[in-house]
């Protein structure tokens, strides 16, 4: 077996999820690295930041909204190899924040119920967290 030294991207998201028990999902813009596929908001963890922080910073920059880390529980994690790097993926859920949401970055957003997941097209990373949401929902 040949050993592939990758970096290792940590990457915080969290599922934001309304009174109808629907969660939020964005669609990432078409120039950006896997362009125009739906997915949870959330970023990845600059040099010394917890994933809630980075996912403080990253809702309040793409989504206008505010919440606290006493707000965010984590759920699970996945993981995939990508061909530039190695991804984990944290998955938070979020019930309570502040603000009206609104796509900061020009990304178009959707709130969707947890069986309608499926129908969008995603990230491999985070195609493995939708039977958690739908579990738990």
């Amino acid at each position: 077996m040949q050993i592939i030294d990758r970096k290792i991207q940590i990457v915080a998201a969290v599922a934001l999820i309304d009174l109808d028990g629907r969660i939020l999902i964005s669609k990432r813009p078409g120039n950006k690295y896997l362009g125009g596929l739906w997915e949870f908001p959330g970023g990845k963890l600059e040099n010394t930041e917890r994933a809630e922080d980075a996912l403080i910073r990253e809702l309040d920059e793409e989504l206008n909204i505010q919440t606290w880390k006493s707000c965010l529980a984590p759920l699970t994690f996945s993981t995939h190899d990508y061909t530039d790097f190695n991804l984990l993926l944290l998955l938070f859920v979020c019930r309570k924040w502040d603000g009206i949401i609104m796509g900061r970055e020009g990304q178009e957003i959707k709130w969707v119920f947890p069986k309608e997941l499926n129908k969008f097209p995603m990230p491999d990373a985070d195609k493995p967290l939708i039977p958690f949401l739908r579990d738990l929902l």
